[in-house]
């Protein structure tokens, strides 16, 4: 915990970016009978059977200081699929970064063994060199600011049945790019004096 609020604490770097990831599954649902829209004097009507059409993940990269977010759904979430978004955000997200500063939960996914099932090796170390990692504890996923972002994102974008991958990220797109206008920064007011005080409990007893 103290070394997440410890990365949290520093000052914004561009050549060292703190850029913190999360991922969350998402039922692809479609409408069994077509909903009723509004009409003068009735509420929109939505029947509660839906039809399965298969599922997909969810990542979400943020970079508090910045107020930059990418969101992108995928159909699934293999050690594949993590390698190539690392890969994005490397070459893509910050080409010119020395380092970015990776904070994230620490799912069997989310490691640099998974770079080197997905590239070569020498490009999986050449990848592999420019991240710092610092995993959120085991039952701390609240210290990563990227499952807020996916909280927002769910009540903001999701509050509806999606159906297609490709609608589905259509709108995490027009999401993406809308926060990102705004350049909403997350000030995140938690320190490790709070946490020495206020989680007390958590540390070993002399």
């Amino acid at each position: 915990m103290e070394d997440v609020l410890a990365v949290y604490a520093r000052p914004y770097d561009p050549a060292r970016p703190v850029v913190c990831m999360d991922e969350k599954p998402y039922q692809l649902l479609a409408d069994a009978r077509a909903p009723l829209p509004v009409r003068p004097g009735h509420d929109a009507r939505r029947d509660s059977e839906y039809i399965r059409c298969g599922t997909s993940s969810i990542f979400v990269w943020v970079e508090p200081l910045r107020g930059w977010r990418r969101v992108q759904a995928l159909s699934q979430r293999t050690r594949t699929d993590w390698a190539g978004q690392v890969k994005q955000l490397l070459t893509v997200d910050y080409p010119d970064a020395e380092t970015v500063v990776l904070v994230m939960d620490n799912l069997n996914t989310h490691n640099i063994a998974s770079l080197y099932e997905a590239f070569e090796p020498q490009e999986a170390f050449t990848l592999a060199q420019r991240l710092e990692i610092h995993y959120t504890p085991k039952h701390g996923s609240w210290l990563n600011i990227a499952e807020i972002e996916l909280s927002a994102l769910t009540r903001q974008c999701l509050d509806r049945r999606i159906s297609d991958l490709d609608i589905l990220n259509t709108e995490l797109s027009a999401w993406q790019n809308a926060t990102n206008t705004d350049q909403r920064q997350v000030n995140w007011q938690f320190t490790t004096h709070d946490a020495r005080i206020k989680l007390r409990h958590l540390y070993p007893k002399n």
